[in-house]
């Protein structure tokens, strides 16, 4: 199997992966097209990180076929590596070199790298560019692993949870490196704990627990598909607060409007009508509901 017979930049079959007798990737099968952006979305220990661990080749996998821009990671040679860009949760870069000293490094990796000032500006460190790493920030050490995935212009970007640290500012600026980036024809795949981020960005996603797919679609396809119940809120007469899911919620408020309406000149008290949210979604999925 490759992905240029697939048409797709990932096509992974079957993967999984063990420590011990624990199975962290329990038969995964994703298909990541060319150009899109694809989100992994589970809560800590579902597998995410090891997914991308197996893409990258950082990590062996027990069982499936994994293909990534046409090879196999576990056995693709240097060239292949050029063209994968990864950002991991946890980086670290010589506390003693500047910004533009460390991309420029970095840079010299690669066969085709993108201009440094470019990729220094993409990612909002211009006026950090003479300052050394250990006089940044937090968010701008961030921002800095973020600059060294993708200065050698790949045509893969793995995410692991990239924006973790960024104030809400930098995590929508980094969103538009993003949709830059696939605007361009970069293949991005990006595991996140931000709903919003992957509403924002991802052309569809995939949602895992346990090890396995539990959904995959648009992040529209998926609240239709999985959050069709709506929530309707209100007041009782005596003040209790009432909630119910359902279906058809403007039969729900026509029923309450007839309860009601004699007593209150058909004001339902404290109404509130909500439609489920990606976030709303993903907790049923993951079977994370009910500690909200």
């Amino acid at each position: 199997m490759t992905t240029q017979a697939s048409g797709l930049a990932v096509d992974v079959r079957g993967l999984r992966k063990r420590y011990g007798r624990v199975p962290a990737v329990d038969g995964i099968d994703l298909a990541v097209r060319h150009g899109e952006v694809f989100g992994i979305l589970g809560p800590n220990g579902a597998g995410k990180s090891t997914t991308v661990e197996i893409l990258q080749g950082h990590r062996t996998r027990d069982e499936g076929e994994v293909s990534v821009l046409g090879a196999d990671p576990a056995t693709a040679d240097r060239a292949w590596r050029a063209r994968v860009g990864i950002v991991w949760q946890d980086e670290s870069a010589p506390a003693e070199l500047t910004v533009r000293e460390t991309v420029s490094h970095f840079a010299r990796f690669y066969p085709r790298p993108r201009p440094v000032r470019e990729v220094i500006g993409l990612v909002g460190l211009q006026e950090k560019a003479d300052s050394r790493i250990k006089a940044l920030s937090g968010g701008q050490r961030r921002r800095l692993d973020v600059a060294l995935g993708i200065v050698g212009g790949p045509r893969l970007l793995l995410l692991d949870e990239p924006t973790t640290g960024f104030d809400p500012a930098a995590r929508r600026q980094f969103w538009g490196v993003v949709r830059r980036l696939a605007d361009e024809g970069t293949t991005v795949v990006l595991t996140t704990h931000y709903l919003q981020e992957a509403e924002a960005l991802a052309d569809r996603l995939v949602v895992i627990a346990a090890g396995q797919v539990v959904a995959e679609g648009d992040p529209a396809e998926l609240r239709q598909r999985y959050g069709s119940e709506a929530t309707v809120e209100w007041t009782d007469p005596d003040g209790t607060r009432r909630t119910v899911r359902t279906a058809a919620p403007t039969r729900t408020v026509a029923e309450l409007m007839s309860r009601f309406g004699s007593r209150s000149g058909s004001e339902i008290p404290g109404l509130k009508v909500g439609r489920p949210s990606l976030e709303d979604v993903y907790l049923r999925l993951t079977g994370q509901e009910d500690e909200r």
